[in-house]
């Protein structure tokens, strides 16, 4: 009978070491589990993830002296494999705001300690996005305080930051490029495509990315991680998921969500459904009164008449719903290989562009209709990760993926029987392969390649409405093609324990096939087709200087570039009134030459100040200037005599500016904290004179105040902006009087403008969460620089959700 107690135990103990294995990680003061936990070890090339339930298998970290433990808001923690296992594998971790050390991943696209990244990036947690409740992808970029964005309707969302935007900006999902060759230099809504509830982690790379990205990444890059499928570490299946609804005044917001994650030892799914449903937006009560729109259009008994608003403050229309659909397929063999498939769709219905519907002509609305068609994105991804650890790489990454967009714009001119369609389609085809390896332990290699090929079919139809017949009409595009095949890579030398340098080169070579003939019957064109080719070759130097672990310096220069696309050289539209943009088939790339420094220092672990100030100059720039066809410098465009442009290297840009933060921890859980933006931006005229840069958005930020406690946590915050003049203004936008307030001279300006705003989230249950917000409390209207519709009114949030 002893023997067999003693056999009993000895079994138990081995199944409990067995298991002990397992790490759970919680938060110190709540007690609850930490999912996304970084967990590394440097020397071993050893690396892990908690899941849902904060736990993470870290059987291979066996004989580790150290471990690095770490997550966004939360202080590090380096500990041995033998005293995590002293304490029964259960490690707590301490909040806080002021780390200068985090996990990151689009400096490289592999997971790096952002102390060895000379670039300035920016995390956008999940837990920031649940608090913060963003109805948008954009309006999630601006929760970091540091991306700015202008909207030119409520369905969209056009990130600013350090003076770019649009095609000189580069969003990536899932490691996956979305720039297509029809991002054009004007406004962009495709952030929008992206679920913010399915995201599950957001980067902003501040600066130049073109040597890991490729073209147009030459502000920043904007990179979403969207849910990861998670492998239960037990012989039970890993169940985890979240439903959310929640509803907001202003635009009388019906929003529900769904996700499940099921897991089991080496398959995983997660699913995930988003589904919005937005009225026409609601501006604030006191403020310019040029934002206010006192009609509106509607058909009536086959006439269009000019209807009075009963609420001038309804910004009619904007209206729109959504829906996003997520399915991911997790298979890991083994330990040494990973694949993952991910299928993406979203869709719109159609929506206004406000201010467009704004636009007068001889006294009244110019158009009876102007709207955006469905919007939709659908992608399909594979992603194929191997651990070698042999001579040609330690990792491997490749990313098959085919991505289908679709957009439309539709107009109508008041009084008229014709309603224009242009609908454009792309398929978008890319290949990447990624691969990082050690090389004498000082020096880590990330290099690779890509190949990207985008098809682009475009095609314009002309609507009798009265009397349903439709015909050919002139195309936005040419029908085209565009590709790029790059090679890369990036050396990270650890010089010493302080001190870590960074450099990289890229070669590109990209082509372009458009073809015209689309439009023959249309536009006087004397060429019916237009090839490109060409190549550039970029490259970055910077490091990266640690005095003390309360301090960091760091240093980039670097190159970028922006290849011309389909919308660069072969777009037709009017740019404003009187004008229309027609094809240049004679483009080449324009290129940006970029320095930054930073400063990150925290006090006492009590106050943080991180800065960070650059400089970017653009040769080549691409930018619309007049033009002549066949000699003529005015055609007829939709009826009216409108003057030629087109875009054209006929341009210096340069920007420059600060971007400051400081963050201080009060007692008793309370912290503020502060972001300041200031961008200049200046861009050369076809006269050789210099006006501002249309993108350059005026000095702007915000201020938080924030309590935490064990089951809730408060926040009272501003949002601000400084005026931008007359005076100030691009020369472009003096012309859009629809867009801007007006001076004591009549003149366009952009004024200032601050909210006070309140939010709350509490933690009913293990289970639920309820979580409320009162933004614009003093319902200040206003309209964000450039935005052609004006921010909300006073909104009132209310969102339950429920974890399980």
């Amino acid at each position: 009978m002893k023997k067999i107690t003693i056999i009993l135990y000895l079994l138990v103990g081995f199944v409990s070491m067995s298991l002990s294995q397992i790490i759970t990680i919680k938060d110190k003061e709540t007690g609850n589990p930490m999912p996304l936990v970084s967990l590394s070890d440097k020397s071993n090339n050893h690396q892990a993830t908690t899941n849902a339930k904060g736990q993470a298998d870290i059987s291979k970290f066996k004989g580790s002296e150290i471990i690095e433990i770490q997550k966004t808001g939360y202080k590090i923690r380096i500990l041995s494999f033998a005293s995590i296992q002293s304490i029964n594998f259960n490690v707590e971790l301490t909040a806080t705001h002021l780390n200068l050390n985090e996990v990151v991943i689009s400096g490289t696209k592999w997971k790096q300690n952002s102390n060895d990244v000379p670039f300035k990036i920016s995390t956008i947690t999940s837990d920031e996005v649940e608090f913060q409740n963003p109805q948008t992808a954009a309006d999630l970029l601006s929760v970091s305080g540091k991306v700015y964005v202008q909207k030119s309707q409520q369905g969209g969302g056009s990130p600013m930051i350090r003076g770019f935007a649009t095609n000189r900006l580069l969003y990536t999902v899932d490691g996956v490029r979305m720039n297509t060759a029809i991002f054009r230099s004007g406004n962009l809504q495709n952030v929008i495509n992206v679920d913010p509830f399915a995201v599950e982690n957001t980067e902003v790379l501040f600066g130049p990315g073109s040597v890991i990205y490729g073209s147009d990444a030459i502000g920043g890059v904007m990179s979403f991680q969207t849910l990861t499928p998670q492998l239960s570490l037990t012989d039970k299946p890993l169940i985890t998921g979240s439903a959310t609804t929640r509803y907001s005044s202003a635009n009388k917001e019906k929003t529900g969500h769904f996700d499940v994650n099921v897991g089991w030892k080496k398959w995983a799914l997660v699913t995930s459904i988003s589904a919005w449903d937005f009225d026409n937006l609601k501006q604030g009560s006191n403020g310019p009164d040029d934002y206010l729109k006192s009609s509106y259009v509607q058909r009536q008994d086959s006439v269009d008449r000019i209807v009075t608003q009963e609420d001038p403050l309804l910004q009619i229309p904007s209206a729109y719903s959504q829906i996003n659909l997520m399915q991911k397929i997790r298979f890991k063999p083994n330990e040494k290989w990973n694949f993952e498939y991910g299928f993406h769709y979203s869709e719109t219905s159609p929506y206004g562009r406000y201010d467009r519907n704004t636009r007068y002509k001889n006294g009244t609305l110019r158009y009876a209709e102007w709207n955006y068609g469905p919007q939709s994105w659908m992608m399909n991804n594979l992603s194929i990760s191997h651990k070698g650890d042999n001579k040609m790489y330690d990792e491997m990454t490749l990313r098959l993926a085919q991505q289908s967009f679709e957009e439309s714009r539709i107009d109508r001119t008041l009084y008229k029987d014709d309603r224009n369609t242009n609908t454009e389609n792309v398929e978008a085809y890319s290949l990447n392969a990624d691969f990082i390896k050690t090389v004498a332990k000082k020096h880590k290699l990330f290099y690779g390649a890509e190949f990207v090929l985008d098809e682009v079919t475009s095609v314009g139809e002309i609507t009798d409405i009265t009397k349903d017949v439709i015909t050919d009409g002139p195309a936005r595009y040419p029908n085209s093609t565009w590709s790029s095949l790059a090679f890369y890579v990036n050396d990270e030398y650890k010089v010493s324990d302080k001190f870590t340098a960074m450099a990289g080169v890229r070669y590109s070579n990209y082509s372009l096939d458009a073809n015209f003939e689309n439009n023959q019957s249309y536009y006087p064109f004397t060429f019916t087709s237009a090839q490109l080719q060409s190549s550039a070759v970029t490259g970055s130097l910077g490091g990266v200087y640690r005095p003390a672990k309360s301090w960091v310096v760091s240093a980039n220069l670097g190159t970028a570039f922006r290849a011309p696309n389909v919308d660069d050289v072969g777009k037709i539209f009017d740019s404003e009134p009187g004008s229309v943009v027609v094809p240049n088939p004679s483009l080449k790339a324009e290129y940006a030459y970029n320095f930054d420094l930073g400063i990150a220092k925290v006090f006492n672990e009590v106050v943080k100040l991180d800065l960070t100030g650059f400089y970017t100059i653009i040769e080549n720039a691409m930018v619309s200037r007049d033009y002549q066809i066949d000699g003529q410098d005015s055609i007829m465009y939709d009826g009216q005599l409108s003057k030629v442009q087109a875009v054209q290297n006929a341009a210096l840009t340069q920007v420059y500016g600060v971007q400051a933060s400081v963050e201080v921890k009060l007692s008793r859980g309370f912290t503020i904290s502060s972001n300041l933006n200031y961008q200049v931006g200046e861009e050369e005229l076809d006269d050789g004179t210099t006006s501002a840069s249309r993108h350059a958005a005026p000095l702007y930020g915000n201020t938080r105040l924030t309590y935490k406690s064990n089951k809730l946590q408060l926040q009272f915050y501003s949002e601000y902006m400084a005026e931008k003049s007359y005076e100030d203004l691009p020369v472009g936008e003096h012309s859009k009087v629809e867009m801007y307030a007006k001076d004591e001279n009549g003149n366009n300006y952009s004024p200032s403008w601050y909210t006070l705003n309140l939010k709350a989230l509490y933690k009913l249950s293990d289970v639920f969460t309820v979580s409320a917000g009162l933004e614009n409390i003093m319902d200040k209207r206003y309209r964000p620089y450039s935005s052609g519709i004006s921010a909300p009114g006073r909104n009132f949030i209310l969102s339950l959700k429920a974890n399980f």
